[in-house]
């Protein structure tokens, strides 16, 4: 086993599996991705590390454990359509790619597009659309999705995501205001029914132009 591949294995059983992230497809997908082959040259010897990447326009690569948990809970299957939201340098994007039909990846930043693009094409994913727009309030072009991954945090979620859901369509998204935001679940179960499920809490940045909760002035 190389280094690469031996650091990759060390992350799943020492960072994912112990968040209780136990789906074989998931523990799977990550130990065979190349997480290297996303991170930026200047943190290639943290690619592994149970921490947030720094990418560029304050915005991070999310540590491997809380990828795996957003995973999980998204239960992918082969036929999904997947819409990614924040594609930063596209590792999320390609882990969608090889579990789902079609990914439609979205992020606000040209040069993250381009830099996941390449990245992307050095994989042979050939199932993903990538497309560049602010999709903080939603990404309708091509809904309904079986499955939403939004990459960066919303302090309110619009409901425009949740409506682009197919019936039985799940979406993982981290909401709430700094310092204590939560990763949650939400599963489509009627035309105007939804369940939501918390995942666990954390703290990112928000994705730009994200609606902000309304305040009361006293």
């Amino acid at each position: 086993m190389t280094n690469v591949a031996l650091a990759r294995f060390n992350m799943v059983e020492q960072q994912v599996r112990p968040w209780d992230v136990l789906d074989p497809q998931v523990l799977e997908l990550m130990e065979s991705m190349p997480r290297e082959a996303f991170v930026p040259q200047a943190y290639q010897n943290v690619a592994y590390a149970d921490i947030d990447i720094p990418i560029g326009h304050g915005e991070v690569m999310l540590a491997p454990k809380y990828v795996g948990r957003m995973l999980q809970a998204l239960n992918l299957h082969k036929g999904d359509v997947a819409l990614e939201v924040g594609c930063g340098t596209g590792y999320i994007t390609a882990l969608l790619a090889k579990a789902c039909r079609d990914v439609y990846g979205v992020d606000i930043h040209q040069d993250f597009v381009d830099t996941a693009a390449k990245n992307l094409a050095a994989l042979d994913l050939n199932n993903i659309t990538l497309e560049t727009g602010d999709a903080s309030h939603g990404w309708d072009a091509h809904a309904p999705y079986d499955v939403v991954f939004i990459s960066g945090s919303l302090p309110v979620l619009p409901e425009t995501f949740q409506k682009s859901l197919n019936r039985g369509g799940r979406l993982v998204a981290i909401v709430g205001d700094t310092p204590v935001m939560e990763a949650v679940l939400i599963t489509r179960i009627g035309i105007n029914e939804w369940s939501q499920e918390t995942l666990f809490e954390t703290d990112i940045k928000s994705l730009e132009n994200a609606t902000k909760p309304q305040r009361f002035v006293f």
